[in-house]
This record gives structure tokens, C-alpha cells and sequence, in this order.
């Protein structure tokens, strides 16, 4: 794996924490919910700020919350800064959506050949209503999840594969064979996507106990109940507090186990770019 020298991580992570500022502020002052999450949260718990090698800030907000911060940064702050999601460029492959500091440049390898302007980003997660019901919460998991990744598929067909040995060559192969395939039928990247959106906000209509990020490497692991997030805590993160679900320490554990024991080396990774400008900044 490629590293930052410490000068350029520290130069990246000062960046996105301009971007976390601008948007904290917009949400405070508008009364949106969002609230840290996974890496971010270790960060907060763990090392009052960013994990040391970690090049990345990730926040949670619900559908409708992500909704109006889009609008107010595209109408208020087109100036300074861009906004990419499959909603604007379905040439973006992934569910999340980038607040992105315009004048820079940060695309990792496997978005590197996609016909994307990419800048350096706060990673923002949308959080849609699930379904209390079990039976229809994992049908809605499962098509969200599942069209998400053709979608990834149709853009990149030979993605990071978290598996090694005869099991990754598998999965790899399988990858290129259903890209292939896709291809070869022509399948719109327009319906895919409208299909994984109708999955995801299937029941943005109806009060839910839940909300979750169904398009994870799993997507059952980041469905949380109301009564865990709000009221949402504190937590110091590079000197200022920022919102976390009310139970992240439990939420973490639940993902990673015992997270305040720094990993061994060979998984302290990042998105080292392969392409990064600091424009003006």
C-alpha cells in the first residue's frame, strides 16, 4: 500500500476538517440531525480527533436532512464548494454523497479512470427509513444492496475485493464475468440506479423505529435504532465537539470489537489518491 508522507496526510486531513466546520454550521444552524460514524467515530473515541493514519471523515444524516444540506450548500456555498452524488453524475458509482472543496483534486485508484471531477471530501452518508417489520427489512436490505453494487459493477468492473486466496480469485472473476454480461445486454446505469433508490426509500413515507445505510460491504450492519442515536452525545474530535449516536461506543464495538486497541500495522490503511491536488489550499 501507498503512504502519505506525514506533511501531506496532515495537509489532506486540515482540508476536510475546513469542510466538516462549514457543514457542522450549517446543520446546527438549520436544525439538521447528522452524527459521526465508523472510522471517525473511532477517531473521536479513541484519539480525540482523527485516527493518525486515517485520510477521511464520515458522516451520518438522515435522507431528508442530506437533502436540505445538498440544497443550501449548491444555493450558498456553490462558491467554495461542489457536491457529488448519484443524483448528479450517475457516472458516480457509489451510494454516498462528497462534499468536495472546489480547486482541489483527490480520486482514489479505483474511481481514477471515471470521467469524474473529484475534489477532496467529506463522506456523507445518507440514512434512510427501514422497515420494522424483519421479513421486509431484509428484502429491502438485500435489493438495495444488491443494485447498489451492479451499479458499482457497471462503472468499475474489477473492484477492491476484501477477500484473499482462492475465495478473492473467485469473486474477481465472478465480477468481471457479471460486468461482462452487463455490458453485452446493455444495462442502464439510470435503471439500476432507480431501481437501488426505490429499495432504499421505500418507506421514507412511513414513521420508522430505524434508519440505516443499506449499501455497505454488509448490508445489515449499519441499521440503527432511533432510541440508540438521539439524544445524540458529544465528543471531542481536533478541537471541536461533534454529534455521535447516543450509544457509538457499543455501535463500534458491534462493528469492530475492541476498537481502542490500535490494528496491526498491515491494517492501518487509508484512500491514498491516485491523483491529489491542493489547489489553491
Amino acid at each position: 500500500m501507498k503512504e502519505y508522507d506525514d506533511q501531506t496526510l496532515h495537509h489532506v486531513q486540515q482540508c476536510e476538517l475546513g469542510i466538516l466546520k462549514d457543514v457542522v454550521e450549517i446543520c446546527e444552524e438549520h436544525g439538521l440531525t447528522y452524527f459521526g460514524l465508523a472510522g471517525t467515530g473511532i477517531g473521536a473515541m479513541r484519539h480525540q480527533g482523527f485516527i493518525p493514519w486515517d485520510d477521511d471523515i464520515d458522516i451520518g444524516m438522515p435522507t431528508r436532512d442530506l437533502d436540505t444540506l445538498i440544497e443550501i450548500i449548491q444555493q450558498q456555498y456553490a462558491d467554495k464548494y461542489a457536491v457529488m452524488n448519484a443524483d448528479i453524475n450517475l457516472e458516480y458509482p457509489l451510494a454516498t454523497t462528497r462534499i468536495m472543496l472546489k480547486g482541489t483534486e483527490f480520486s482514489e485508484e479505483a474511481l481514477s479512470k471515471l470521467p469524474l471531477d473529484l475534489g477532496i471530501f467529506l463522506d456523507m452518508y445518507a440514512f434512510d427509513n427501514v422497515a420494522d417489520d424483519e421479513k421486509a427489512y431484509r428484502k429491502q436490505a438485500w435489493d438495495a444492496w444488491f443494485w447498489a453494487h451492479i451499479r458499482i459493477l457497471l462503472s468499475i468492473p474489477d473492484p477492491v475485493i476484501q477477500m484473499s486466496g482462492w475465495k478473492g480469485t473467485v469473486m474477481k472473476a465472478a465480477c468481471l464475468a457479471a460486468a461482462g454480461a452487463f455490458k453485452f445486454f446493455r444495462v442502464s446505469k439510470k435503471w439500476v440506479y432507480r431501481r437501488e433508490k426505490e429499495a432504499r426509500t421505500r418507506y421514507a413515507r412511513q414513521k420508522t423505529q430505524r434508519i440505516g445505510y443499506l449499501c455497505d460491504t454488509n448490508r445489515f450492519t449499519q441499521t440503527y435504532a432511533w432510541k440508540d442515536i438521539v439524544p445524540l452525545s458529544r465528543v471531542q474530535f481536533e478541537g471541536m465537539e461533534l454529534c455521535f449516536p447516543k450509544e457509538i461506543d457499543s455501535m463500534l464495538r458491534d462493528m469492530f470489537g475492541d476498537y481502542m486497541q490500535l490494528p496491526p500495522l498491515e491494517k492501518r490503511k487509508n484512500h491514498f489518491p491516485a491523483r491529489l491536488d491542493f489547489g489553491p489550499y
